[in-house]
Order: C-alpha cells, then sequence, then structure tokens
C-alpha cells in the first residue's frame, strides 16, 4: 500500500525558523498559486508511491512505499509546501525544507530515494514541457571574469571559521579518497597524493594549481620537493591559506596569487585542479582547458579531481537555475566525463593516460562534514548564522550525499599527458 493512516499526534509540532527578511528576502511567505500547487501535489502524490520512504501529513495521512523502518519526510504545512513546489520544484523543494514546511530525521536518508529516481520523478509526457517551465541561470551569475569573483565570493568567502569548524585538519573541501582504517585527514591525503601522481609532481617540478583551497594540495606538492604556484580568486581562502602555508615552513616555495585561471602566465611541469571545473561554466569550458594546454611546458602532465554526472542528465540540465544555484553555487554547473575528455581533446593536445572513480568516498566524506556541522553547531552560530542558515548548509550536505549515494552524482580524477 502507498497511502494509510497514522494516529495525527505522532505528526509533532516542529520549531519552525523564521526567516530574517533583510538577509533572506521573500523566503517567510510562499508563493500563492493554486492551480500550480494541485498540480505539484499530484505530481508529488504519484511519484512518492513508489518510493522507499514515508511521508507524513498533520492529518495522519501516510504515503510511500517504505515500511515502518523506511526514512520519514514529515510535511508540517503542506498547503506552504505544494504552492513552493508549484511555484519552482528545483528550489522550492528546499525552500521548504528551509523555513520547516517539511522535515526529515534522517535526511540523506529521505533525499536519496528520490535521487535515485530523479530521471523518472516527472511523467515522461510532461518532461517535454521542462523548458516552458523551468527557470534558466541568470545572467548576472555567468562566469565572466567579474561574476567569477562575485559567485565563489558568495560562498568561499562566508567564513573561514565555518569552514574549520567542519572540515578535518587538512581543510580539503572535497571528495577524499579512503583505504583501510583511514581517518578522513588520511583519506583527504591520500587524495591529495594521487591528483599529485596523475600530475607527475615530483622533487624540482614547476607546478601550477588552479583552485589554491587553503592551501593543502600547495603544502603536499612542495613537501615533495616541488615549486607551485597557487591561484585563487577568494580573499578569505588565500589568507589562510598563505598563514597555513608559512606555518608548515614552505612560503619560499608556494607562491598563492589572487589571480583568475584566465589571467595565469608562464610554463609549468604539471598543472593541478582540484573541484574547480564546476565552478568554470560550460561556456568557458575550451577556455579552461586551452589554458591548461598553454601552461603546460612539452611533455607535462595534467591531475584533475572533478565532480561528474551522467553525460545526458549534463545536457538535460545544463541550463536550469536550482536551488543549489541559488543558495550555494551559483553559476555553477558539473560536467559529464565525456565533456572533459572531449575538451582535452578538442583545446589541448593531451592524452588521457588514467583515471579512476570513488563516488561513494564522497558520500562517506559529505556525512562526516555534516555530522561534525551539527555537531559543532553552537559554535557556528557564534560566527554570526542563524537557523535558517543551519537548515540550509544541513540540507545542502544531506542533499549532495544522497546524490553520490544514489549514483546520480560521482567523483573522477583524470591523468592527462603531453606526448611531445
Amino acid at each position: 500500500m502507498s497511502t494509510s493512516r497514522v494516529d495525527p499526534t505522532v505528526v509533532s509540532a516542529v520549531s519552525q525558523p523564521v526567516p530574517d527578511e533583510s538577509r533572506w528576502p521573500g523566503l517567510a511567505t510562499p508563493p500563492h498559486s493554486p492551480l500550480r500547487a494541485r498540480a505539484a501535489e499530484a505530481l508529488f502524490r504519484h511519484a512518492v508511491k513508489t518510493l522507499d520512504v514515508r511521508v507524513t501529513f498533520p492529518d495522519g495521512t501516510v504515503l510511500g512505499a517504505g515500511g515502518p523502518d523506511a526514512p520519514e519526510m514529515r510535511i508540517h504545512r503542506p498547503a506552504a509546501f505544494f504552492h513552493r513546489l508549484g511555484a519552482d520544484a528545483k528550489i522550492g523543494f528546499g525552500e521548504a525544507y528551509l523555513v520547516g514546511d517539511w522535515t526529515a530525521e534522517d535526511l540523506a536518508g529521505v533525499l536519496t530515494p528520490f535521487a535515485e529516481r530523479l530521471a523518472t520523478l516527472v511523467p515522461p509526457f510532461l518532461q517535454r514541457f521542462r523548458r516552458f517551465a523551468e527557470r534558466m541561470q541568470p545572467s548576472a551569475e555567468e562566469n565572466t571574469i567579474e561574476g567569477a569573483r562575485s559567485n565563489i565570493h558568495r560562498h568561499y568567502d562566508l567564513s573561514n571559521d565555518l569552514f574549520s569548524a567542519f572540515l578535518d585538519e587538512s581543510m580539503m573541501y572535497s571528495s577524499a579518497l579512503f583505504g583501510p582504517g583511514d581517518t578522513l585527514t588520511q583519506a583527504q591525503h591520500r587524495k591529495l597524493d594521487s591528483v599529485l601522481d596523475y600530475a607527475g609532481v615530483r622533487k624540482g617540478s614547476e607546478v601550477l594549481e588552479i583552485g589554491t583551497g587553503w592551501g593543502e594540495l600547495s603544502i603536499r606538492a612542495a613537501s615533495r620537493g616541488a615549486k607551485v604556484t597557487s591561484l585563487t580568486i577568494s580573499q578569505e581562502q588565500k589568507v589562510l591559506a598563505d598563514a597555513r602555508i608559512a606555518e608548515a615552513g614552505l612560503s619560499d616555495r608556494v607562491d598563492v596569487r589572487l589571480c583568475d585561471y584566465r589571467e595565469a602566465t608562464g610554463e609549468y611541469d604539471s598543472v593541478v585542479s582540484v573541484e574547480m571545473i564546476e565552478a568554470v561554466g560550460a561556456s568557458y569550458w575550451p577556455t579552461f582547458f586551452s589554458t591548461i594546454g598553454k601552461r603546460l611546458r612539452p611533455g607535462g602532465q595534467f591531475g584533475l579531481q572533478a565532480i561528474t554526472m551522467d553525460h545526458d542528465r549534463m545536457e538535460a540540465s545544463a541550463k536550469s537555475y536550482t536551488w543549489i544555484h541559488k543558495y550555494v553555487f551559483p553559476g555553477g554547473i558539473i560536467p559529464s566525463v565525456q565533456a572533459i575528455e572531449d575538451g582535452m581533446r578538442e583545446n589541448t593536445r593531451l592524452k588521457l593516460a588514467g583515471m579512476r572513480e570513488f563516488g561513494q568516498d564522497y558520500a562517506r566524506t559529505l556525512k562526516l562534514w555534516r555530522d561534525r556541522f551539527q555537531q559543532r553547531w553552537d559554535d557556528i552560530r557564534g560566527f554570526g548564522f542563524d537557523d535558517v542558515f543551519r537548515r540550509m548548509w544541513e540540507f545542502y550536505l544531506a542533499y549532495s550525499e544522497a546524490g553520490f549515494r544514489a549514483g546520480h552524482l560521482k567523483v573522477h580524477q583524470f591523468g592527462f599527458a603531453d606526448p611531445r
């Protein structure tokens, strides 16, 4: 059965955050569109019938194919939930969570069945109309040099204290690569060693890193005896990366520059980039790939780590404006393996020399981050973040974890080499 009844008292009240209008303009008041809301409710009820979840309503109705132990999605304000979903499903579903229209104790567990069926949640006969109903990414978030700085600032410059609170001591904000018995820090170093090996980084190498993060890759490469030029467009990241590099005693071997990859100069033995390509934007991929080719000396190597999705899903969603774009990563697009291989072949002389996939390690990494975020919330609140931000961050981390658990998202490392 996909519909049943429970005692309404089981669907307990929940403390619902009230969004500060100055921080979250327009979020507190759901849109009002009765026709769209009715259509969204019909589609939602149809979609969850076969999902391994339990969806409970205040009147005691239960939807879903999940048994008593299945992850539970509790809808507290059905009218607001369906109006948000009807106005814009790709944004409204997440926004409804931010304001407490629905909750879940096992958030990633609820989201994973949705992610597993992402391509079929909307009936095929309705999918042909998606392009008329979906919002497109705004031109203001185009990844021009100035636009990219603005997009990066909105996420990576939130607060170094925030990221320090939930990341491990390596300060790596990308998937770890776990070996047997690894701690998160050990798995992050395993990941770095792997991508540095793909890039051929060794003693005496001159290395260009595109996307500094907080400096750990530069530290790891310099510890091998390499000399590193690292590029970032985040002022906050540069400040902390410089401090961490100095603390490691490697300032003489690492030069962190506030510089867009398109403004890079010089030639290097190796280029390395870890999960930065997702912020480039599809229209700028040819420039990104050609820059790598130009910056590498003959015989050079390129190590890349990238979140990926299947090519057909990438093409279908390439211009969509989603909750992730609005609240977390403006201007972003996740490439496919095919897009990366085609882009490298069409814009460089480099040849694919190696590749590995470890998407389930990303799911594990994200769970560890989310657990630590929740454990450290009292500290994070002290940095000036409110309860809506807490729910936003929890949803972002759980939503991402679900994508990797379901296989909708993957993560790959690539090695490319110049045959000259």
